[in-house]
């Protein structure tokens, strides 16, 4: 495995996808973009993003119940990584998410005054990406 690789995070939500990158060398992610989807996922943007990154990995937020449980998203954020595998032809990693979008609204509640918040509620999904992504780094075995 090599410790330099590039990785894009997707935090899957059935309105809005965040998305962050990562660099393994360095354990730090930050969030990229927030995309909007109706009835699919915005397959030519994340195309774009990939040709844009080269990532060599992609890892994606599982919905789970707080009790651990499966949450009613797990299937179809299951396919949506099984598609994200097959369509760019890298491996997918999964890392549970949970309260990864309650510690992005609070992080964006200490930055940004409330009369702005508003505004700033898409961060909150690229946010949330960037906190699963970190995670996810943290927990890699360091590089020898």
């Amino acid at each position: 495995m090599s410790a330099h690789r590039t990785v894009l995070c997707f935090d899957y939500g059935c309105k809005r996808i965040g998305v962050a990158v990562g660099q393994e060398l360095t354990r730090t992610a930050r969030g990229l973009v927030t995309l909007s989807q109706t009835r699919q996922p915005p397959w030519d943007k994340i195309a774009a993003l990939i040709r844009d990154w080269r990532p060599q990995i992609l890892v994606v937020g599982l919905p789970v119940n707080m009790d651990g449980s499966e949450h009613s998203l797990m299937h179809t954020v299951r396919d949506f990584g099984e598609q994200l595998k097959t369509r760019y032809n890298l491996p997918v990693e999964w890392i549970d998410e949970r309260l990864s979008s309650r510690a992005a609204e609070a992080l964006l509640a200490e930055q940004v005054p409330s009369r702005h918040r508003a505004q700033h509620k898409q961060d909150i999904d690229k946010l949330a990406a960037a906190i699963i992504l970190q995670t996810w780094l943290q927990q890699q075995p360091s590089a020898p």
